[in-house]
């Protein structure tokens, strides 16, 4: 479950809709998963359920893909906006420096987090939107059935009265 997590913020996957469908479409997440396929709900519990261990957990796996070098900061760009960091493998990285990038990857891990669970919050908030109007239709359709009913009703002791 954590590996799902992990490779889905990495890859841009953060609900756990996402997720559970990223299991069944994609052979990366199908061979992270064992060939599993956890339940969107599951998914979303373990994220709330170990928060805080995962999000130091990703600054781990996120410190150690930079060490060996499979991690490449660069110039970034989100909404326009461009981002310098450090590309160069070669230079030295100081105890000093090594501290602040793992406060940067704290921080951006935090907030990765924040996004996806905003995200599933915002999916249940627009689904209870949806199901509050279809209740209003339902109930309206019920009411004019009942008067509908109710007519048809009187009508019909009205005719055997006279």
């Amino acid at each position: 479950m954590l590996g799902l997590l992990v490779y889905g913020n990495a890859t841009g996957f953060f609900r756990a809709r996402k997720l559970e469908q990223a299991s069944y479409d994609s052979v990366a997440f199908r061979f992270i998963a064992a060939n599993d396929h956890p339940d969107h709900d599951t998914i979303a519990a373990f994220r709330r359920r170990f928060l805080k261990e995962i999000e130091s957990l990703f600054v781990q796996v996120l410190a150690l893909a930079r060490e060996m070098g499979v991690l490449k900061l660069g110039t970034i760009g989100l909404d326009g906006t461009k981002i310098h960091a450090d590309a160069s493998r070669h230079s030295a990285l100081s105890y000093e420096h090594a501290g602040k990038i793992e406060v940067q990857l704290r921080a951006e891990v935090c907030d990765l987090m924040a996004k996806a669970e905003a995200a599933e919050l915002g999916l249940r908030e627009e689904r209870l939107r949806r199901l509050a109007l279809a209740r209003a239709k339902i109930e309206a359709r019920a009411k004019e059935r009942h008067a509908r009913d109710q007519a048809e009703h009187e009508a019909e002791l009205a005719a055997r009265k006279a």
